[in-house]
């Protein structure tokens, strides 16, 4: 790539970049789901987009300057679809048994870890549909068994019954997985602890949401392997409103977990079982892990010191970005790893290591094992191990890197964060009178966060002359309870308030044209952007990715563990009725594209084509796109390709000012005479 001399002036948006859409497509790789395998080998999941979003398990060489190899074989994909989200769909055991779900048929399956010793073989009866899944498996040598949370829809598809369960590996012939745990409406985290004589488990209840109340139980096990005796651990006293998480045990047969008890930010405590108190560890206005919207979230590791003392690595954010730390719980201190992730996802325990899964403004998402001195708590040595994008270095000088700020919402003294990033390109310029276009993002969940780390969809934009803004609004994670209960009964109302208020302060601040302001969001963000549309009149065009437009058909046709989700951040019926955008279409006054997949459980694919009937019956500009194959987010790299091209198309031709650069046929829009 040539070097960079003089700026050529032209229009914000028209720029060329090198940052094409297949290149996001294929950064669109999601690296997840961490461990360990007998010798110290990292193994991962890893998403193929060009694999029509199969996920594959794979290891790292023996030695170093291997190749990883795939240990999962070409007809089979990592995933469960358990709560819909999935996560947890895999663990190996210590002498390299490897238990995993299958996608396809959401069956169990067992292999040995080398993919030339064995091939997988089921180990859950086949049902003739792949309606029972399984998720956050964990194994028991005591009893030679797999323990996971089931859900099980063979009586009821929309209510699926959630239990513990344990599947014999003893046994050839298969059998029906045996009830541990059972009679709340979710599980998920069962732990064994060392001796296997105890169950450790996370359960709740509707309407409440993991993020919202929990209870933390350890239940004792019988020599037949039953569950005879129970113990609320967390979560039971009315002093506390607390959602307990991720329990772990010491190799001591110490109880450890994350709560949000007293302070409304998840700190790491123990419980001391003779009198089943539960004490701090460390305490930090921080939260040291986040919301349950998948299994296996693991966020922290205990490590074993001399004697009784315990060092335990962690992962925890504060105002917008991650840190590691090595907490010493004889003294109740921290001491943190300088790392250059910003953006830190799961970590595991590796043989004298860490792995770590994070990016940073300039580092896509990547597997990086760290090293370092216990004694002086220093890093030393750091080396990614796999990168979703295997180099970015001739991106780097067109990266926008992103600012964090807080801006004033339309509560008096009351803030909100968000991340912008400028418009960036090494070989561009525009006149000093023009403001670049802004496309403000409404995260998903709506309990999610933006993180400021590299995303390339984000790149692709900026680095054509957009400016871009990715707001954490009031009832994002990452910023405690109190700020995730600001949209309690206010859905719809705090989210699209925060991003027209952020919206207008950089318009204020010079960084954003007033008369270019656009917005997208997928799922919940896709209900914020339709409910912005509808409400207010700031922003001038708007995406919607698999968008909620009817609140109502959503409490009535979304999966279980969301049923009830909506009870808590919207009100009473008349509520429902007034901030579902499809009530109030008359009050649209700007062009709308949606993208939804035709597989979607969790929005249906009919809230698009409600919304898209009735604002081309309103005769705006408005354009659909209907994706066979795609569930709830698009995982095949031509629909990633399309979606990113056809928004940016979309959003120049209808605000206008500028000619994009690439060479891409637009689609047909609706109500449009350019």
């Amino acid at each position: 790539m040539s070097t960079p001399g003089k700026k050529t002036t032209a229009p914000y948006g028209s720029w060329k970049s090198p940052i094409t859409a297949e290149i996001v497509a294929g950064a669109s790789k999601n690296l997840s789901g961490t461990a360990v395998d007998s010798r110290g080998l990292l193994v991962w999941l890893e998403s193929r987009p060009e694999e029509s979003g199969r996920v594959v398990l794979v290891r790292e060489g023996a030695k170093p300057g291997d190749e990883p190899i795939d240990i999962t074989p070409k007809g089979f994909s990592v995933r469960t679809l358990t709560q819909e989200y999935g996560g947890g769909a895999f663990r190996i055991s210590p002498d390299d048994t490897l238990v995993f779900s299958n996608y396809e048929d959401q069956r169990l399956y067992k292999q040995h870890i080398n993919p030339t010793d064995s091939s997988p073989r089921p180990i859950t009866p086949d049902y003739g549909a792949p309606i029972v899944t399984y998720a956050d498996g964990i194994f028991d040598a005591r009893f030679n068994r797999y323990i996971a949370v089931r859900e099980d829809g063979r009586q009821s598809r929309s209510n699926p019954v959630t239990t513990i369960v344990e599947i014999n590996l003893s046994r050839e012939t298969l059998e029906e997985p045996k009830a541990l745990v059972s009679g709340n409406d979710f599980y998920a985290f069962p732990r064994p602890d060392p001796k296997y004589e105890r169950l450790a488990w996370i359960e709740w209840c509707h309407p409440n949401m993991p993020w919202d109340k929990t209870e933390l139980w350890v239940g004792y096990i019988s020599e037949n392997g039953d569950i005879y005796k129970r113990v609320c651990v967390a979560g039971h006293d009315p002093e506390y409103v607390e959602s307990p998480t991720e329990p772990k045990w010491s190799s001591r047969g110490e109880l450890f977990f994350i709560t949000d008890r007293k302070s409304g930010f998840w700190n790491i405590h123990k419980w001391i079982e003779g009198t089943n108190e539960v004490v701090s560890v460390y305490s930090l206005d921080a939260e040291f892990t986040k919301p349950l919207w998948v299994f296996g979230i693991n966020s922290y590791e205990i490590i074993e010191g001399d004697g009784e003392k315990k060092l335990i690595a962690c992962n925890y954010r504060l105002k917008g970005r991650s840190y590691l730390g090595i907490v010493d719980d004889s003294k109740s201190s921290c001491s943190l790893l300088d790392i250059p992730f910003e953006d830190i996802d799961n970590i595991t325990l590796g043989k004298e290591c860490l792995y770590v899964v994070g990016a940073s403004a300039v580092q896509p998402s990547s597997i990086a094992r760290v090293t370092f001195d216990q004694h002086n708590s220093g890093v030393a040595s750091f080396e990614i191990i796999r990168s979703s994008l295997p180099d970015v270095s001739n991106y780097k000088p067109f990266f926008s890197v992103p600012e964090f700020i807080e801006f004033p919402t339309e509560v008096p003294g009351q803030k909100a964060y968000a991340f912008f990033y400028p418009p960036s390109n090494p070989f561009y310029q525009a006149s000093s009178e023009e403001k670049p276009p802004l496309l403000v993002r409404s995260h998903g969940g709506p309990t999610e966060e933006a993180h400021g780390s590299l995303d390339l969809s984000i790149q692709y934009l900026t680095s054509r002359g957009w400016a871009f803004l990715d707001v954490n609004y009031g009832g994002s994670a990452g910023y405690g309870r109190e700020y995730r209960e600001r949209l309690y009964g206010k859905w719809g109302i705090v989210d699209v308030g925060d991003c027209c208020s952020c919206a207008n302060y950089l318009v204020a601040k010079g960084k954003a044209d007033e008369k270019r302001l656009c917005i997208n969001g997928g799922s919940a963000g896709g209900y914020t952007t339709l409910a912005t549309l509808a409400f207010r009149d700031v922003f001038k065009a708007g995406a919607s990715l698999y968008g909620i437009a009817d609140l109502q058909m959503l409490r009535d046709e979304t999966h279980k563990f969301e049923s009830r989700y909506v009870d808590n951040l919207v009100g009473d019926e008349k509520d429902f009725y007034e901030r579902s955008p499809i009530n109030s279409v008359d009050r649209f006054s700007c062009p709308l594209i949606l993208f939804q997949g035709l597989d979607d459980k969790v929005v249906p694919p009919d809230q698009s084509r409600r919304i898209y009937e009735a604002v081309k019956k309103k005769g705006l500009p408005v354009a659909l796109v209907l994706y066979e194959g795609e569930q709830h987010g698009f995982r095949k790299a031509e629909n990633i390709v399309y979606t990113l091209e056809q928004e940016m198309v979309f959003f120049a031709r209808v605000i206008g000012g500028f000619q994009v650069a690439d060479d891409i046929t637009p689609l047909k829009i609706d109500n449009f005479d350019p």
